[in-house]
């Protein structure tokens, strides 16, 4: 995403990654915090848990709950000489609750980049990210294969992912385009065996990223 790659120059050293659950803000988030170095704080983050970030680049995700003494100074350290701060929220940050004025033109003045649902290449990417996790090497032409077909939500990726690795460990099949298509119900079997699964992903899933 071209705003996250866009960093240090961020204005004021600080962005909000703002979408809807499944939009892929986590997986956006952590693959930036992995390529610069930041260091990921907790929701629960007090102003003693950040003595140590000065000059150094900080993922907060969900902004919006934090607390707002804490965020307010994330914010000022942001534009610090190697300093950063991206924090994700559902909502925009005008929104966020501040009972700090000095806090509330901050977060008016923060940029924002706002995500939809998840293009092909995030797609692709998280379904990367969570077959690897599982240490499964699939097909490359499943990758396109799923992206083209598939709910574009990260939840329903996961939940693919774990119906594939467990009809592979019980079929001792390769995970391949043609597991896929069988999964998915497109000339199969099993037409509905993701029904249960991602009506469960959707209802009690809130993986983001």
């Amino acid at each position: 995403m071209r705003a996250l790659d866009a960093w240090p120059k961020w204005h004021g050293g600080a962005l909000a990654l703002v979408g809807p659950p499944g939009s892929g803000k986590t997986h956006l988030a952590q693959s930036w915090r992995a390529r610069v170095g930041a260091v990921a704080l907790p929701t629960t983050a007090r102003l003693a848990d950040i003595e140590g970030v000065h000059g150094r680049p900080v993922l907060l995700e969900d902004g919006d709950r934090s607390d707002p003494e804490t965020l307010f100074h994330l914010i000022n350290m942001a534009a610090e000489p190697g300093g950063g701060l991206l924090a994700t929220s559902r909502s925009a940050p005008s929104s966020w609750p501040s009972p700090l004025p000095d806090l509330r033109s901050r977060l008016n003045a923060l940029q924002v980049a706002e995500l939809g649902a998840p293009d092909d290449e995030i797609l692709e990417g998280v379904l990367q990210k969570f077959f690897r996790e599982r240490n499964i090497r699939p097909a490359e032409d499943v990758f396109p294969y799923l992206v083209r077909r598939m709910e574009r939500s990260v939840p329903v990726a996961l939940a693919l992912v774990e119906k594939l690795d467990e009809a592979s460990d019980a079929e001792r099949r390769p995970v391949s385009r043609a597991l896929a298509r069988q999964i998915l119900g497109e000339g199969g079997d099993a037409a509905d065996l993701l029904t249960d699964r991602l009506a469960d992903a959707g209802a009690s899933r809130d993986n983001d990223e």
